[in-house]
């Protein structure tokens, strides 16, 4: 796989994830057989989508050719790390168990797509990170404005929500800003 179709997997994986369960009307995802887009679903996508940059973030903190690079991907690890433990340390308050779609088969994808990066070294690394980032984070803020915000019944929940979302929009800016630098 080239490090153009990886990024285009991992954006078509992180976007698919994100809504999956989310873009059925309910009345077809009821016929599916597949899960309600509830606020504990839309936390559990939410926790996934983080531990899943997390993961990236890690990567890019070992295989980054460049010290930006691996800052980049220490900023990512601090971020979504915090951001997850504020989403979880809301929904035990709340007393939301996280409950994920069913059958969530994108984890397989995603695993596909670490796969592939771990795969890659140097200055290949470095560019298919970083347009996964951009991709990954351009796909999330989509699905969070158009989907899952507008689906969230708990106000709190949906203002942690809000108020995270700028720092997806800035990881994604940093990202294309060093793709472009060509870092």
């Amino acid at each position: 796989m080239t490090s153009s179709q990886l990024n285009r997997f991992a954006a078509a994986t992180a976007f698919a994830a994100l809504t999956t369960f989310a873009v059925r009307p309910a009345h077809a995802q009821k016929q599916a057989g597949g899960a309600k887009l509830d606020d504990p679903t839309i936390v559990a996508i939410f926790d996934v989508a983080n531990t899943w940059d997390i993961q990236t973030g890690m990567l890019a903190e070992k295989k980054g050719s460049t010290k930006v690079v691996r800052d980049f991907g220490a900023m990512l690890v601090r971020d979504h790390t915090n951001v997850r433990q504020q989403g979880r340390d809301l929904a035990k308050k709340l007393s939301v168990t996280p409950t994920p779609p069913k059958d969530f088969a994108m984890t397989k994808d995603h695993d596909a797509a670490m796969k592939k990066l771990r795969g890659l070294s140097g200055k290949e690394f470095d560019k298919a990170f970083l347009q996964n980032e951009v991709d990954y984070h351009k796909a999330v803020i989509n699905a969070m404005t158009t989907t899952l915000l507008p689906a969230l019944q708990n106000a709190e929940v949906k203002d942690l929500v809000t108020k995270v979302a700028p720092a997806f929009a800035a990881h994604e800016a940093a990202a294309q800003n060093l793709l472009d630098k060509g870092e």
